[in-house]
């Protein structure tokens, strides 16, 4: 019998991939289904790869922030520098972030192979297929609101980094962009929230259409 080893997709910011056997396609539609799963984990592989740098990027931005909030007005030229700096790394951050986005998408294009093929499909098995699709559409769409904020999160940072360049800004000024900044991060963590959540659920529901299709699959645990 065909062994199969189970993909695991992984959370925002975590490493939860387990190494993926060779996809083969053919033989039944349980066979092709777990193929395009399985390559649905594979294509995410950049996704996970922009994990590090982005969260490099967002320290090092992190530190430089540090840096500008412990100067004085009299060291504008250290401010202005510093800020300089900081806004090189949220255009990092947008580059990895468009890269990871790019990732999610393709997978997601693999991962709408098995829709038509879970037509054939009955009872149980049916069943549990029609919830890992479930399960992944709505990971997705979480992700794309979860993209969506993080982009309008580095855009506020980019935005206050510019305006702490300019002599004439005002403490009002700035606390009402930073106070932006943390209301937008909020909503960044609440779709985090629900990303992770979906990405738990998918896999889940992945093993438990696999032990339904009677798919002898090494889960690697």
């Amino acid at each position: 019998m065909r062994k199969y080893r189970l993909g695991i997709i992984s959370l925002f910011f975590c490493f939860l991939m387990v190494g993926l056997a060779g996809c083969q396609f053919g033989g039944s539609t349980e066979e092709k289904m777990y193929d395009h799963l399985e390559e649905t984990v594979a294509l995410e592989e950049q996704f996970r790869e922009q994990q590090k740098p982005l969260a490099e990027a967002e320290k090092k931005e992190q530190d430089i922030y540090n840096e500008i909030v412990a100067l004085s007005m009299d060291e504008f030229d250290k401010i202005e520098k510093l800020s300089k700096e900081a806004e090189e790394y949220t255009d990092k951050r947008l580059e990895y972030l468009k890269k990871e986005k790019e990732s999610i998408d393709e997978a997601y294009e693999e991962f709408e192979e098995i829709k038509d093929l879970s037509d054939d499909l009955e009872g149980n098995v049916k069943e549990n297929a029609d919830t890992v699709i479930d399960k992944m559409d709505k990971r997705y769409n979480a992700y794309k609101k979860l993209h969506s904020e993080y982009e309008a999160g580095v855009k506020e940072d980019k935005e206050l980094y510019s305006s702490l360049q300019d002599k004439e800004l005002t403490l009002e000024q700035l606390q009402d962009q930073i106070k932006a900044i943390n209301e937008q991060y909020s909503k960044v963590a609440e779709q985090k929230e629900a990303f992770n959540k979906y990405t738990s659920e998918f896999n889940d529901a992945k093993k438990a259409f696999y032990k339904s299709a009677e798919l002898d699959v090494n889960y690697g645990e």
